[in-house]
């Protein structure tokens, strides 16, 4: 059973992924309903199948453990502010344990500001100009977003900071998985606050996934 979970459990994850997206675009909510708690376990359960008890596992298997605290939450955000932001709370700490994870292979004297000005620079523009838009409308939540804004621009910039030395694929999942939660993020900030439009919730769930399917596949595929 073990071996056959290890061999199929991306094929389920993107199965249960593809069943969510089906609701979504379907307006099925019993299936979105289903199939939503279910992709950070299963993502949480290749981390643990498919990789040593190597450092660091432990921050990855709790930033999905949280995300998978988010997900529940935000699912039923429509019943009160409160859900809102317990939901954000959780991913924002998930946030925080990416961050602590990049960090611990990122520690040496290079800097980003240095060496890659024009990130640092189109990852601080990019969150300014998103908090500008999204500012007049976000009300009494305007400090735990903007918290949160600053938290995964962060999280981001530390992406980028993993050294080439933990092999360049790897690096470029880490990268990948950062730029989509942030894209997913202001996917979900902008029908939210700013202007609601019809495929937000397909664009959020499939960024979303990625986002967090291509950080735990860094985290699998990195030696050590």
């Amino acid at each position: 059973m073990r071996r056959l979970l290890r061999k199929y459990i991306y094929f389920i994850f993107w199965a249960i992924v593809l069943l969510g997206l089906t609701g979504i675009l379907f307006n099925i909510p019993l299936l979105d309903f289903i199939s939503k708690p279910l992709l950070m376990p299963l993502l949480m359960l290749a981390v643990h199948l498919r990789s040593s008890n190597t450092r660091g596992k432990m921050k990855i298997q709790g930033a999905l453990l949280l995300s998978l605290f988010g997900d529940i939450l935000l699912m039923f955000e429509d019943k009160g502010t409160w859900f809102f932001i317990s939901g954000l709370a959780c991913f924002l700490f998930a946030h925080v344990m990416y961050i602590a994870y990049f960090r611990q292979l990122s520690r040496n004297n290079d800097s980003l500001i240095k060496d890659y000005p024009y990130i640092t620079i189109g990852i601080i523009g990019y969150a300014a100009l998103l908090l500008a838009l999204l500012y007049p409308l976000l009300g009494d939540l305007r400090v735990p977003v903007i918290i949160y804004a600053c938290i995964i621009s962060i999280m981001l910039f530390y992406a980028f900071k993993v050294p080439y030395k933990v092999s360049r694929f790897v690096r470029y999942l880490f990268i990948s998985g950062a730029i989509f939660f942030v894209l997913s993020d202001s996917l979900l900030a902008i029908n939210k606050f700013y202007l609601p439009f019809a495929a937000a919730g397909f664009l959020i769930r499939i960024t979303y996934c990625l986002a967090q399917f291509f950080i735990a596949k860094g985290y699998i595929k990195k030696k050590y």
